[in-house]
């Protein structure tokens, strides 16, 4: 459904975006992410044909953004981080307007206004003026102007950016019922939401592309081992010796636990699947097994990881060696 080969752009001296490649599916949900100035914009104006790019390719639903734009905005339907709104308008009003702009029927307009005040949830507000709304509400109006063509492509900057938990909630529950539907870019800061919503995370740090994989995959990869987390009700000493000495298993860390039970991280050698032979150990020694599952790194270390530089990580760890003075 998108395809980028080699894309780059230049501002004069500046390179924002630097010979990045991707693919993304039909009815994927992808978590596009990088820290401030690492090109995510620039790559979404691209892909939306706001912006020409200085080398390469991109195109979307088969159409090259160079030579066919105005199929490839038929085809998407883009909400920038501040979204285009019109507060003079009533929320209907401003729903029609685009519709119509953006190539619906005169005939259909009105069953799409009502289709997409419904899926964004703007019943009781579909007669007020914009510039009365909450930000919650405003950013709700953003959503259904892109959604308003039935587009197979959404390309959404930051759509949670200053809601409130429930509105949060609520975007992301819309985000996701869309999926299947609607190929959908998703870029955000807040990593929790790409770890709950996106099938497939796009990292870029510097402009250049650093990783592209499943959350789960993107884990495997950067942690290097598996790390298991086991809950047992038996004794601590007996309990540490008896998993210390299985073998695959490289370290064993204590963690808090309930009350008479123990709990404990365990990391083994890599491409060591060690999961039945920990329960074996635990139940054949008669203690109680009462949970047991994998440890994977989160989003956000997976993040660091990938866009903290070389000279910042010698920096930490050359800290870290000489106690934490400078």
């Amino acid at each position: 459904m998108i395809k980028v080969e080699g894309l780059t752009k230049r501002y004069d001296r500046t390179t924002a975006v630097d010979h990045i490649s991707f693919e993304v599916q039909k009815g994927q949900i992808v978590g596009f992410l990088g820290p401030n100035g690492a090109g995510k914009t620039t790559t979404m104006r691209v892909l939306t044909c706001f912006l020409p790019p200085t080398e390469g390719k991109a195109s979307v639903a088969g159409y090259d953004v160079q030579e066919h734009p105005l199929d490839v905005k038929r085809h998407i339907g883009y909400l920038p981080e501040s979204p285009p709104l019109y507060p003079e308008m009533e929320v209907d009003e401003y729903l029609a307007f685009t519709g119509r702009i953006k190539g619906v029927s005169s005939g259909g307009i009105r069953r799409r206004v009502d289709d997409v005040t419904e899926r964004c949830a703007l019943g009781d507000v579909r007669k007020k003026l914009i510039s009365k709304l909450s930000r919650g509400y405003r950013q709700r109006v953003g959503l259904a102007q892109a959604l308003i063509h039935n587009p197979d492509v959404l390309i959404l900057d930051e759509p949670t950016a200053g809601l409130d938990p429930k509105q949060i909630i609520e975007t992301r529950k819309l985000i996701h019922d869309l999926s299947g539907e609607h190929t959908i870019i998703l870029s955000t800061h807040i990593l929790p939401e790409v770890s709950t919503t996106c099938q497939l995370v796009i990292i870029i740090n510097q402009g250049k592309l650093e990783a592209i994989d499943t959350p789960e995959n993107l884990t495997a990869r950067l942690q290097g081992h598996e790390t298991i987390f086991v809950e047992v009700e038996g004794p601590a000493d007996q309990v540490a010796a008896r998993l210390q000495g299985l073998a695959g298993v490289t370290r064993v860390t204590r963690k808090d636990g309930q009350a008479g039970r123990n709990s404990w991280e365990i990391e083994t050698a890599k491409d060591h699947n060690i999961r039945s032979l920990l329960a074996h150990a635990v139940v054949t020694s008669g203690w109680g097994l009462h949970e047991l599952r994998p440890v994977g790194l989160s989003l956000e270390e997976i993040f660091l990881k990938l866009t903290t530089s070389d000279k910042a990580a010698e920096a930490a760890a050359e800290k870290q060696a000489s106690g934490g003075t400078s």
